[in-house]
């Protein structure tokens, strides 16, 4: 299992940031196209992207392109199409299924990243997760708090579970977690994505590198956490290898073969430290 920890914002506009960020330690990068670059750069900012790629050939990367329906959209698509299949695109302010479609009619068999930004997206979470080409989805939360009229740091926790289950029963990834805009906050950040981790997600995007240990700590089980696991896990195996579909571990807890599956998870996460 191969987990996306971080994943780094950069505006395409800005050469001098975006190989930076390229050479980062970030899992993936993001050439945004969109909230980071302003109207009168989108141009620039897409005409960019062919040579920051070919600078950094092996590097995984994701294209943000301005929502289809925008001025930029449909252009922004055309790029993307040209670019190697294995850049993936991220796709902002999704409302259903037929915005996946139309995405992937454009840019051909590449992963697409979806982005949920209104109380329409959240209703449609399944139906945009279970869309042909749908690689991933999460939440753009500043867009969505403001559709919303939510103002308490608590008040998108519904959302964020839902988005949670929609990619389980769609058999996609966890998602990843909205960034955190605070840059002077790391504590902040840290608190932020250790409770993201207990309800479901898996990885966060970042807006600047001093973000990324802080998301790759947060993220990192503990050590009596991966002990455990590896107990749970073992267990589980020894039964099933004895027609048994249960276990009971020293501690008396009792397991089944259903519940191995956060256990592997976890080993998955402590394995990127090996």
């Amino acid at each position: 299992m191969t987990l996306v920890l971080t994943l780094l914002y950069v505006p395409a506009d800005r050469p001098d940031r975006a190989h930076k960020a390229l050479g980062s330690a970030s899992d993936e990068v993001i050439l945004d196209l969109e909230d980071a670059v302003a109207p009168a750069a989108k141009e620039a900012a897409r005409s960019a992207v062919p040579a920051l790629l070919a600078a950094h050939p092996d590097r995984a990367v994701q294209v943000r392109v301005n929502a289809p329906s925008s001025p930029w959209g449909t252009a922004d698509l055309a790029m993307v199409a040209d670019l190697p299949p294995a850049v993936a695109v991220r796709v902002p302010k999704v409302t259903g299924a037929a915005d996946v479609a139309r995405v992937v009619a454009a840019v051909g068999e590449r992963p697409v990243h979806c982005l949920i930004e209104s109380a329409r997206g959240v209703e449609a979470a399944f139906e945009i997760a279970q869309a042909p080409g749908a690689a991933s989805i999460g939440l753009g939360e500043a867009d969505l708090r403001s559709d919303l009229g939510v103002t308490g740091p608590d008040g998108l926790d519904w959302c964020r579970q839902r988005i949670v289950v929609a990619a389980r029963a769609a058999e996609l990834p966890p998602p990843a977690m909205a960034v955190y805009p605070d840059l002077a906050d790391l504590d902040g950040l840290a608190e932020s994505t250790r409770r993201g981790r207990q309800l479901g997600f898996v990885g966060r995007a970042a807006i600047h590198p001093k973000q990324l240990p802080v998301i790759e700590a947060a993220f990192r089980p503990g050590a009596a956490e991966v002990g455990r696991a590896r107990e749970v896990v073992a267990a589980v195996e020894a039964a099933a290898s004895l027609g048994d579909g249960t276990a009971v571990l020293a501690d008396g807890s009792f397991l089944d073969v259903a519940m191995v599956e956060q256990a592997r998870r976890v080993l998955a996460l402590a394995a990127r430290d090996d």
